[in-house]
């Protein structure tokens, strides 16, 4: 049989099997293999391996693109030592993800441009790398899109769309009451207690929470459902995004 030939049945094999990755690259895994001299277990290993790896990059890519982070963001890129505060090793074991599989929550508290929205994608992103589906929106976006389902009646369904996130980051929750929207608001954390886990970035003390929500009970309710499993990350100090500014400019 012709060498054309093998390679076609092949293509036809990887193509019904849905090794994609494979399909390019096997024939450069042959001659790596006869330049080494190794055995067929060992190019057979080398073909799996390549598949495997292609196949988690695949994901991961998918993974990004279904997060929507506004841009990604790390742990590597935050200086701590402009928030001394900020406990380091707890945000680093929270960037593993391990708190998505307890369904606990994540609040970072703190004044406007402390690195509360960075720490949050961050940690989302950690989770991101390990398999976790996450997904970034702003606390306003989401209002928008909750009103705009319930006015076209499918708001039940629109809730249910977010269930297959493990982790939902709302940024910025507290710089505009949310009037009617807060109610919304409230079903749709309501609906994720327990379920799943939340991210959510204010720049406002909890004490402060019923300016943006107008209604003491229902903030009350909400506060006692993502405090019951929540790690509180509180961010005190200068304004980090006017300090990294400062530098930047000093360059």
């Amino acid at each position: 049989m012709t060498d054309t030939l093998i390679e076609a049945r092949i293509d036809i094999a990887c193509g019904q099997l849905r090794l994609p990755g494979l399909m390019k690259q096997y024939a450069s895994l042959h001659r790596e293999a006869l330049e080494q001299n190794a055995d067929h277990l060992q190019f057979l290993a080398s073909c799996l391996e390549h598949e495997v790896l292609k196949k988690q990059e695949l994901k991961q890519q998918y993974l990004l693109r279904q997060a929507k982070f506004p841009k990604p963001k790390t742990l590597q890129d935050f200086q701590f030592g402009h928030i001394p505060k900020l406990p380091k090793l707890k945000v680093e074991q929270l960037a593993q993800g391990t708190f998505i599989s307890r369904r606990e929550n994540v609040i970072c508290i703190g004044r406007p441009g402390t690195g509360k929205s960075h720490i949050a994608i961050a940690i989302g992103f950690g989770a991101m790398l390990e398999g976790y589906r996450v997904r970034f929106v702003s606390v306003m976006q989401l209002i928008q899109e909750l009103q705009l389902a319930q006015s076209e009646y499918r708001l039940p369904r629109f809730l249910r769309s977010w269930n297959k996130y493990d982790l939902v980051i709302l940024d910025e929750l507290g710089y505009i009451p949310l009037g009617e929207g807060g109610k919304l608001l409230f079903q749709f954390i309501s609906q994720r207690y327990e379920q799943s886990s939340l991210i959510i970035t204010s720049n406002l003390e909890f004490s402060r929470w019923v300016d943006v929500f107008g209604d003491p009970a229902l903030t009350t309710a909400l506060l006692d459902r993502l405090t019951h499993h929540s790690n509180i990350l509180v961010f005190e100090g200068e304004s980090y995004r006017f300090r990294q500014t400062l530098e930047e400019r000093g360059k």
